[in-house]
């Protein structure tokens, strides 16, 4: 398989991870440089990799709250061979983010280098 083959499968990893939670497979989805930015509450945020791992493994997964998938590949752009981003759509509990996922393929792997968040919609805030 080429790499441009084989970017689907990375995306997917990303998906299972924010639905499961199961941070045992963290480092199979992002570098351990990794940073995270975006928008919440009107204050930019950044989270290392290590403090996006201690956050999901603190709060319960959509999976165990029963929560159905949503998730979508909007967009991938090849830079080159080894480098990628992908645009996705995916829903974690009340929350439906858009977010951008800088891939730098490594050793043969592809792994999540960056991402930027941006939440497009709340259903908890439309409860209020």
């Amino acid at each position: 398989m080429t790499n441009v083959q084989t970017m689907p499968q990375a995306v997917q990893k990303y998906f299972d991870l924010m639905y499961d939670a199961d941070v045992s497979s963290f480092d199979r989805v992002f570098r351990p440089t990794a940073q995270l930015h975006g928008l919440r509450d009107g204050k930019m945020r950044m989270l290392t990799a290590e403090a996006y791992r201690d956050i999901l493994a603190g709060n319960p997964s959509p999976k165990s709250q029963g929560a159905n998938r949503e998730e979508e590949i909007l967009l991938l752009d090849f830079t080159s061979a080894d480098q990628a981003l992908a645009k996705v759509r995916v829903r974690i509990n009340t929350i439906v983010y858009v977010d951008y996922l800088n891939y730098h393929r490594v050793d043969g792997e592809w792994l999540v280098s960056s991402k930027s968040f941006h939440v497009e919609s709340n259903s908890a805030e439309a409860k209020r």
